[in-house]
């Protein structure tokens, strides 16, 4: 799919009565310490997408820096600091989003020495080991993950690792898949790309399989679309909105 047709999708919610220009920069939001997804040095899967979004549309990228934490959004595009954000679930209500460009889920990881195939949210075997999850703060926003475990009554044998982590350390949300590699709990419930990028660098064998069921009690997803996320354009011609989010497509 080429870049182009990712931004279809903002143009047609962006579009209104303020003429189309061509921007000489385009800024991305990103985390700067969060590989595989983005870091900068520009080293994460999404840094090469802004790479190519910005040289489709024949633009200069720059980033502003922002830890993709709670209220990112709030802080960076509905503040217009920045034109988009790769790398949103694609059903966020509070941006445009693009067609979705990758699908990933929730994942076991386990130590391959371990032989802990097989896994299911229903397994038994989840209320004897000593299990990992990512945590976002309050109970309201934590993962699905954990609140598929709560609600199964799994809960002293469960250790949380923070998502945002401590940013004095390289890539604070990879602990949750290290604290597996040290023995620290038996398995993690692990987002897809972060578990399958660490886990290829972990220097114990590590064993990765999907989250099942996919839809726990019909409320928590363990798979999820992604997209691009752009502010939505307000209906003013606000120079502040036009120069973030409208493009020229040649």
């Amino acid at each position: 799919m080429r870049v182009r047709s990712l931004l279809l999708a903002f143009v047609a919610l962006l579009g209104g009565s303020c003429s189309m220009v061509q921007p000489r920069m385009l800024v991305a939001c990103a985390d700067p310490n969060n590989l595989p997804f983005s870091n900068r040095a520009g080293e994460g899967f999404e840094n090469k997408l802004a790479q190519l979004i910005a040289a489709d549309l024949h633009a200069q990228l720059s980033y502003v820096w922002w830890a993709q934490r709670r209220g990112y959004v709030r802080n960076t595009l509905n503040e217009a600091k920045c034109d988009f954000w790769p790398g949103i679930a694609s059903n966020v209500e509070m941006v445009a989003t693009s067609r979705p460009y990758y699908r990933s889920t929730y994942v076991f990881v386990t130590r391959q020495k371990d032989n802990l195939t097989d896994l299911t949210l229903d397994d038994p075997r989840l209320r004897k080991l000593t299990v990992g999850v990512q945590m976002v703060g309050s109970d309201a926003m934590n993962t699905p993950p954990a609140h598929a475990l709560a609600r199964r009554g799994i809960i002293d044998n469960v250790r949380g690792y923070m998502l945002y982590g401590d940013y004095r350390e390289a890539n604070p949300p990879a602990a949750i898949v290290r604290a597996v590699a040290r023995g620290e709990v038996d398995v993690a419930l692990v987002w897809g790309p972060l578990a399958g990028y660490f886990a290829a660098k972990s220097d114990v064998p590590l064993r990765i399989e999907p989250v099942t069921p996919w839809l726990d009690d019909a409320q928590w997803p363990m798979a999820y679309d992604i997209s691009d996320g752009a502010a939505y354009r307000t209906r003013t011609c606000d120079p502040r909105i036009t120069n973030a989010m409208l493009y020229q497509l040649s």
